[in-house]
């Protein structure tokens, strides 16, 4: 489980690259993507087979960013986020949120032994404030069952 200092450390980042944005708005990448965007984050978008969303460019690959970025969201599935963590140590990047289904025990694992924060197994859109209604309520849900990090 994610430490509540970690996560409070990596929603401080301003600038963000979201791994798995998809041109389909409905999708769980691209709803992350677009409510960080909402909520005052610099965010840039990640899908190798996407070269826009909406009016924004999406990039192949986090080398491939115009601006270094502070932390990354994955919204993938477990096995590209274990490639993925090996380019956020070739450039650099220190913080990784692996979104609730993006986590593998390597990838934490990989992001341990390389000195990279890792935020896993929680749902950002529950504490990125401002968090939406229903977020608010599973974020109160969590708290009552002593489920939320510490």
């Amino acid at each position: 489980m994610s430490s509540k200092a970690t996560i409070e450390e990596f929603l401080a980042q301003p600038v963000l690259a979201v791994v798995g944005v998809s041109r389909d708005s409905k999708k769980f990448g691209s709803k992350v993507y677009s409510d960080l965007r909402r909520k005052g984050y610099q965010t840039f978008a990640v899908n190798p087979n996407v070269h826009v969303i909406g009016d924004s460019p999406c990039y192949p690959s986090l080398q491939a960013l115009p601006k270094r970025v502070d932390g990354v969201v994955f919204v993938v599935p477990p096995g590209e986020t274990e490639k993925m963590v090996q380019e956020v140590a070739e450039v650099g990047i220190r913080r990784v949120w692996m979104q609730q289904g993006s986590e593998s025990q390597d990838a934490i694992r990989f992001c341990e032994e390389n000195n990279i924060s890792v935020v896993a197994g929680e749902c950002i859109l529950m504490f990125a404030e401002p968090a939406e209604f229903y977020h608010r309520v599973h974020r109160w849900a969590w708290g009552v069952l002593g489920k939320l990090p510490k």
